[in-house]
């Protein structure tokens, strides 16, 4: 039985949060506001538009100008979202170690299709990569494990033999209510909070420390189940 290795987007394997605070500084500059030092808006990149017009303009989702803003701050990043976007330090090495090794991966995040597809491209990840599943491609959004099971389907195999990574306690949820083992991605954008208490399988440090994880992850299920779980795990 192979298995599934998923991950979500930004913060996770891209390092998008430069291009996002930029373009959150911008609505602040339409304002005529100065912007806000990058490692302020950084742990908010997770969270996406709600998260950094929240941090940039104090700007709730319940806000009448709120949608608008929202729209604004989308066109924004669509324009220079590739500008500074860089996967992870070790997460070339990683993919290439899991094509190598057997394993099927994918990409699971709350990110549109319109701003995810460019930037998979972009960052080459395009021909190894089995699945996509974006915000939009499900009636629903993580934490909801709808986006998650769509994966897995779509990957052919079951959620029991998936693996589910992401730096935000939204993504260890959905993990965890599709029936996902779970690692918390703590070199993410996750500073104002603790991963060790989101309820994880692990905690990765670095993008470094994944594959062991990985390792270790796939050789429980080829023991559970007595079959290779995706090619033979490195020694």
């Amino acid at each position: 039985m192979q298995a599934l290795v998923l991950f979500d987007f930004d913060g996770t394997l891209a390092d998008t949060a430069f291009d996002l605070a930029a373009a959150a500084n911008q609505q602040r500059n339409y304002r005529g506001l100065p912007p806000l030092p990058y490692d302020t808006l950084r742990p908010h990149a997770s969270h996406g538009a709600r998260g950094l017009l929240k941090a940039a303009l104090n700007l709730d989702a319940e806000s009448e100008a709120y949608e608008a803003v929202r729209q604004q701050f989308l066109h924004d990043y669509a324009q220079i979202m590739n500008e500074h976007t860089r996967l992870f330090p070790g997460i070339r090495d990683l993919l290439s170690r899991l094509q190598t090794q057997g394993f099927t991966w994918g990409i699971v995040t709350n990110k549109t299709e319109v701003l995810t597809w460019p930037m998979v491209r972009y960052l080459g990840l395009q021909t190894h990569c089995r699945v996509v599943v974006c915000g939009d491609t499900t009636p629903h959004i993580k934490p909801h494990p709808a986006p998650l099971l769509h994966a897995a389907s779509q990957a052919g195999l079951p959620p029991g033999h998936s693996l589910y990574i992401g730096d935000d306690l939204r993504d260890i949820q959905a993990g965890k209510a599709a029936g996902m083992a779970t690692v918390a991605a703590g070199y993410g954008y996750c500073s104002m909070d603790d991963p060790a208490n989101w309820g994880a399988n692990a905690v990765a440090h670095t993008p470094d420390e994944l594959w062991p994880l990985i390792r270790h992850w796939s050789e429980t299920i080829q023991d559970r189940s007595g079959q290779p779980s995706g090619g033979t795990p490195e020694t």
